[in-house]
């Protein structure tokens, strides 16, 4: 197939052609020849991409203005990147969940695993939720609604794009319904069933990467008392009232959250077993267990401690005082679950700041698990810093 003479060109710089030959689907623009007419192009262009040797490595969508200038679509530089080219590429993602999952409550799209660079999707049965992270994303917007409307005919289709990853690309964020007359819509997962706001909550309104280790947390609650710190709206801790726990306690800094939860609560028929608790979770954490506080279960999943490279020491030593605090909190013979979605934080980093935390609570433990995100959070295998999930789960003596 002859190249399309409408589409641009772009050429990798001489010797700078090593990682996209062994299939990194992202190409830096110190890696590229920034020509006066490549720096002309429109941020989210779709482009060729072609080696100084004239090696073709296929379509890719471009920003001058962007440190990852390139990210790779597809292997056939010809390729449409049209509504059609999409409802396949999508298509493909729904098919594996469909595999995955019993129901239609799961991460649709992730990114660059899904050959979608850029662009999230999370699916709340006939609600949809979509973030444009790219400039060629956002441009293929359109494309990508018509792909959905063919594919899963959603009733709402709400645009979270409030990203910090978007300022990188000179988009502004927003949140908006993109399509369809529903914002809310209701999550259903390991036979809970949680309301989420697709539109006040926060990122697309539901934490899908934990569901396998809720389920894990869950399995081991009934009996217990449950504190579940920087809860959100209450994933683990409602999930271990509906398996059985005696006492749960929601602990989490916004409002909106927790009331968010108490809707979860009574409607999963344990509003009588869940207690909510506002605050600065390391503050009530340091305060509980001041007062001698203990609980069976404690759960720790808090945001990003590290939102940049820079930040990486800072966020160590934050990990292990929360893990300390943590455990401090754990009545003897019960469980730890903390976790860490700094994906600056190495897993074998975050694993040795809890173990220090661990000790310097003077506790005795057990590793039980370590895992991260489900499967409907794929990795691509040329870029294993996208495994940001980290979680571990302690049986303290």
């Amino acid at each position: 197939m002859n190249p399309s003479p409408d589409r641009p060109l772009i050429r990798l710089l001489p010797g700078r052609d090593k990682r996209v030959k062994a299939g990194h689907p992202w190409a830096f623009s110190n890696e590229i020849a920034m020509t006066a007419a490549a720096k002309a192009l429109p941020p989210g262009s779709v482009v060729r991409l072609e080696g100084d040797d004239g090696v073709r490595h296929g379509a890719w969508h471009f920003n001058p203005h962007s440190l990852i200038a390139a990210r790779r679509l597809d292997a056939d530089p010809d390729a449409s990147c049209d509504a059609g080219w999409f409802r396949a590429r999508i298509g493909a993602a729904l098919a594996l969940r469909e595999r995955l999952f019993d129901a239609p409550h799961y991460r649709l799209v992730h990114a660059e695993a899904d050959g979608l660079p850029g662009l999230v999707i999370d699916r709340y049965g006939d609600v949809l939720a979509l973030q444009a992270n790219t400039a060629g994303m956002e441009a293929a917007t359109p494309a990508i609604l018509e792909a959905l409307t063919a594919l899963v005919a959603p009733r709402g289709v709400v645009a979270r794009n409030d990203a910090n990853v978007r300022l990188l690309e000179g988009l502004a964020e927003e949140v908006r319904l993109l399509a369809g007359d529903a914002a809310g819509a209701t999550v259903e997962e390991n036979g809970r069933r949680f309301p989420v706001d697709l539109l006040g909550g926060q990122k697309t309104g539901w934490f899908f990467d934990q569901r396998e280790h809720r389920a894990r947390v869950a399995r081991l609650a009934k009996g217990a008392t449950v504190l579940d710190a920087f809860c959100h709206t209450g994933g683990f801790g409602i999930g271990c009232a509906v398996a059985g726990a005696t006492a749960v306690t929601l602990l989490d800094r916004s409002e909106h959250a927790l009331a968010t939860a108490k809707q979860a609560a009574a409607a999963n028929g344990v509003a009588d077993r869940v207690s909510t608790l506002r605050g600065d979770a390391m503050e009530v954490l340091e305060k509980l267990g001041a007062e001698g506080r203990r609980f069976g279960i404690v759960v720790s999943d808090p945001p990003a401690f590290a939102k940049a490279r820079k930040d990486q020491p800072a966020a160590l030593r934050a990990y292990g005082k929360l893990a300390r605090m943590s455990a401090a909190l754990v009545a003897p013979g019960g469980f730890l679950f903390i976790a860490s979605c700094s994906h600056h934080v190495a897993s074998g980093e975050f694993a040795d700041a809890v173990i220090w935390g661990v000790q310097r609570a003077r506790r005795e433990a057990r590793i039980l698990h370590m895992g991260g995100a489900g499967p409907d959070h794929p990795l691509h295998p040329m870029l294993p810093e996208s495994a940001y999930l980290k979680g571990m789960l302690l049986h303290l003596g």
